[in-house]
């Protein structure tokens, strides 16, 4: 995963999955937490930004095997 992602990657990497799923943010592999993903887009400087909504729960185990974070 390139470290600055582009819409275009990203809009790539979520074809074909379910329209219908809640979207998660995996934040700090030395506190693995998930945090709702905010609503609106920013774009700004050239960049897009998507803001964090809030903490949700703990990182499921078996994402954080997959992200290599355990």
């Amino acid at each position: 995963m390139p470290q600055h992602m582009t819409v275009g990657h990203l809009l790539r990497q979520l074809q074909g999955i379910d329209l219908n799923l809640p979207i998660r943010l995996a934040v700090n592999p030395d506190f693995p937490f998930t945090h709702y993903m905010g609503t609106d887009v920013v774009v700004q400087d050239g960049k897009a930004f998507i803001a964090d909504d809030g903490q949700e729960d703990y990182l499921p185990t078996s994402v954080r095997d997959t992200l290599t974070w355990s």
